[in-house]
């Protein structure tokens, strides 16, 4: 790569898709979901982004430095090492759902995966990074490796070999993440969530949060004093 390289970077955000297609195949899609498209000798890679909230984006720059500067800076959580997972996480103190979401410390977690690491280390989505302790740290930074190589092992083995146009951040075999009032696969106590802008987070109070229920602001909101503070209530 050199100073004249020219790159396309494309974001996907929540819904854009890459969709290939072979000579002669059907695109299967309207048109009017169609951003761009690539041609190739062997086919053609359309990009797509479903739904009226255009986010998805793609940008044309030239020069490694132009690339660069559009990378956030998140570490590579499989690539890091404990010490710099911990060095990441409390740059600031933020909350873990948020920290761990957050491209500018991890790179590729996202609102899906953060849930079910959470969940596999047992931690509260609102815990803040720095009230952590040593064990802790240590417990998440296995639950984030751990979590993300058996679903890399996964979505390959599901995909076989094919092209992964079918995106989607909910699993039937995820612990919580869109198991809203499912059992805790752990416990059996009922999947929690915390709604939020346009996102949600799931958790299991039994298993992270000592039967607290967190508050959901809207939800608290609305109940005030009748809003239950603890599952058993």
């Amino acid at each position: 790569m050199g100073d004249d390289d020219v790159f396309l970077v494309l974001h996907l955000m929540i819904a854009g898709r890459l969709r290939w297609r072979e000579p002669g195949q059907k695109l299967g899609i309207g048109p009017k979901l169609i951003l761009a498209s690539f041609e190739f000798p062997n086919g053609t890679l359309f990009f797509t982004e479903a739904g009226s909230k255009k986010r998805a984006s793609m940008q044309l720059v030239r020069g490694e430095a132009a690339l660069a500067a559009l990378d956030p800076g998140g570490i590579e959580p499989l690539d890091a090492t404990l010490e710099q997972f911990h060095d990441a996480l409390t740059r600031a103190n933020h909350t873990l759902k948020r920290a761990l979401t957050d491209p500018h410390l991890f790179s590729g977690i996202g609102n899906a995966y953060s849930d079910e690491i959470l969940h596999a280390a047992r931690l509260s989505p609102l815990k803040l990074t720095r009230s952590l302790s040593g064990e802790e740290s240590r417990r998440l930074y296995d639950a984030t490796r751990a979590t993300l190589d058996v679903w890399i092992d996964q979505l390959r083995r599901d995909l076989g070999g094919a092209f992964p146009e079918k995106v989607t951040a909910f699993r039937d075999a995820m612990a919580v993440h869109g198991r809203f009032r499912q059992p805790c696969p752990v416990c059996g106590s009922p999947v929690q969530r915390i709604v939020y802008a346009e996102n949600e987070c799931n958790y299991c109070a039994t298993c992270q949060t000592g039967g607290r229920l967190l508050a959901d602001r809207s939800l608290s909101r609305l109940l005030k004093d009748d809003w239950p503070r603890r599952l058993d209530e």
